[in-house]
């Protein structure tokens, strides 16, 4: 490698670590530059997403798998930092049925598991909802509770 280019490395680095949004090293790889990261980057405000939608169920049946919401920080990356509870909702209640089970959960590495959700009454095009306060709600695909 020639001395310019140890320059432009040194100084590509010097400001990718200026800027990085992550706490973790940058390390070098090859002559590349691999950014180690873990969440909280961005300076935009955290999203939420079902990252396992709810599926099909049986009215007063635990919905499974168990749905998973995961935090996103404003570049997309899951915020492993991010400890406020989400809680989880009815969105579209096409019958009026009663969802229980654990409603809020707060996030481990990101990812809040919600394993005991069970819908009362049967019906087409339920959906949940998503929310955390300093986060930006989200809501499911829509899914179907049948009759026991």
């Amino acid at each position: 490698m020639s001395m310019r280019t140890s320059y432009a490395v040194v100084a590509l680095a010097a400001l990718v670590t200026v800027g990085c949004p992550y706490s973790d090293l940058l390390t070098s790889t090859n002559g590349g530059i691999a950014i180690a990261g873990g969440g909280g980057g961005g300076t935009g405000p955290d999203g939420l997403r079902f990252t396992v939608q709810p599926s099909n169920a049986t009215a007063g049946n635990i919905i499974t798998p168990a749905i998973q919401v995961t935090v996103f920080d404003s570049l997309g990356v899951p915020d492993s930092s991010f400890t406020n509870p989400i809680t989880v909702a009815i969105g579209v209640n096409p019958v009026g049925g009663n969802l229980s089970g654990t409603l809020s959960v707060t996030p481990v590495n990101a990812i809040a598991s919600f394993g005991d959700l069970v819908i009362s009454s049967s019906g087409s095009g339920y959906t949940l909802v998503g929310s955390a306060p300093g986060a930006t709600g989200a809501s499911s695909a829509s899914f179907t509770i049948t009759a026991p």
